[in-house]
C-alpha cells in the first residue's frame, strides 16, 4: 500500500488496526519533539532533525516498529520478548497494546541519537 502521508496510510487500514496506528504514532509523537511525520519505504516515519528516528507499520497480525536499537539493560528486558530480527519490535493485536513502552522506546532511541552527535 502506498500512501501520501501518514494519515492516509494510517486510513487504509481497518478500524481496529487503525485505532492502535493511531496510539502509536501517539506515542511516537510525544515522546519525539519537533518530529516530522513521512512515508518511507511505504511505511509511516517519524523524523528527527532530517533523519529517521523510528518507522512503524501495520501488518494483519501486528504494529511493527523499526529499527529498535538494543537499549538500556532494564529497558531491554521489556522489550526483548517483543523482539522480531535483530531490531524490529512486533505489537501483537491480540495483546494490549503497550503504549507507555512504545513511548518510552521512542525517547530511548532520541536520547541515544543525542549522545552520538
Amino acid at each position: 500500500m502506498s500512501a501520501a502521508d501518514v494519515d492516509a496510510y494510517i486510513a487504509g487500514f481497518p478500524p481496529e488496526i487503525a485505532e492502535r496506528l493511531t496510539r502509536v504514532r501517539e506515542a511516537l509523537l510525544r515522546a519525539v519533539p519537533g518530529a516530522d511525520e513521512v512515508i518511507r519505504y511505504d511505511i509511516a516515519a517519524v523524523m528527527l532533525g532530517g533523519r529517521y528516528a523510528i518507522h512503524y507499520a501495520g501488518w494483519r497480525q501486528h504494529v511493527g516498529l523499526y529499527p529498535v536499537p538494543v537499549l538500556d539493560d532494564d529497558l531491554e528486558e521489556e522489550v526483548a520478548p517483543l523482539r522480531s530480527g535483530k531490531d524490529s519490535v512486533v505489537l501483537k493485536h491480540r495483546v494490549p497494546l503497550p503504549v507507555d513502552l512504545v513511548e518510552r522506546v521512542a525517547t530511548a532511541i532520541v536520547a541515544l541519537r543525542a549522545a552520538a552527535s
